[in-house]
């Protein structure tokens, strides 16, 4: 083998060792977009949840047809 060809494979390594470590950084940097947004879904569902038991008393249903139907 050549060094030539040698140093072409080293430097294809070394490139190909720069994109798994980025790859890596945005896949890292995405599970926490993730789990941030997971948690604020689960905050809005809960002030939902709260919000329809609090309108619960009132006399409008959410789910109710309106007239037109």
């Amino acid at each position: 083998m050549n060094d030539n060809r040698l140093i072409e494979l080293e430097i294809k390594a070394a490139y190909q060792e720069d994109l798994l470590q980025a790859l890596n950084n945005i896949v890292s940097a995405q599970q926490l977009q993730i789990q941030r947004l997971e948690t604020t879904c689960q905050l809005l569902n809960e002030r939902i949840k709260s919000l329809s038991t609090e309108g619960m008393g009132s006399d409008v249903a959410i789910d109710e047809v309106p007239p037109h139907y």
